[in-house]
């Protein structure tokens, strides 16, 4: 079964603490104070597209980009119940091949995070430049090592919503502060339960090894930033947020 299939259909409900228009006002605002005004816009690994479609309630002119089939149905029965007329496209982050460049393009939530080591991570920055206009903007955000290291660990979470619960375990391997994940989620079908599961990798770097694929990739001006502040990372800062302008 593809990653993230089952996962698509219980995002939304395990992903409720998410303030997405907060995300949204913010990322604009992190534009605004670096001179960038957004203008065409890719919001790639959209998933079921919460902040493609907040980004377009603020004017912006947006499209979405994942590499899931399950989610991109998510996102655009979304978009249209919200009357947004949102173009969605599947395709994987390291396998970008847009029709045409971009100014902008947001990834958030960590999605970077879900490339399979240091070599894919780096052919996806490759080609957000490649479709970058000189002058335009990359911005995401990714899990650190602390996170991965001393939150996530080798420690199991349980989420209990109205439509699923869900057990979430972690388990930590040395290389690139990699995290192996299982999510096992049990939904109610009429009398019974029915169990699906997820297994998928998340991987983390230090900043400044980011920062040195980002100007390989030919990006500069790069800024580093606490997650949804505008300050300097902190050693226990569990999310960085990147800005770094295609030269």
């Amino acid at each position: 079964m593809p990653a993230y299939a089952d996962f698509a259909a219980y995002y939304d409900s395990l992903t409720r603490n998410v303030d997405y228009a907060r995300w949204a006002d913010y990322w604009l605002e992190l534009s605004r104070r670096v001179g960038h005004e957004p203008g065409l816009t890719l919001d790639l690994a959209c998933g079921t597209g919460s902040l493609t479609l907040e980004l377009y309630r603020r004017g912006v002119d947006v499209y979405g980009i994942d590499g899931s089939v399950e989610m991109l149905s998510q996102a655009r029965e979304k978009c249209a119940e919200a009357g947004a007329d949102i173009l969605f496209l599947c395709q994987k982050m390291q396998a970008l091949d847009l029709y045409g460049t971009v100014d902008t393009t947001f990834c958030t939530l960590d999605s970077l995070n879900h490339l399979a080591g240091p070599e894919e991570l780096q052919r996806a920055f490759d080609k957000v430049s490649f479709f970058t206009n000189p002058g335009g903007y990359f911005f995401f955000d990714m899990n650190t090592p602390y996170k991965h290291d001393a939150v996530l660990g080798g420690n199991t979470f349980v989420y209990d919503t109205q439509n699923v619960y869900c057990v979430w375990q972690n388990r930590v391997a040395a290389q690139h502060h990699r995290v192996d994940i299982t999510l096992d989620f049990f939904a109610l079908d009429g009398r019974r339960y029915t169990r699906s599961t997820e297994h998928f990798s998340e991987w983390a770097y230090p900043a400044e090894e980011v920062q040195a694929m980002l100007q390989k990739a030919g990006f500069g001006a790069i800024q580093t930033f606490h997650e949804l502040t505008f300050d300097p990372p902190k050693p226990d800062s569990q999310r960085l947020v990147y800005a770094a302008q295609k030269l």
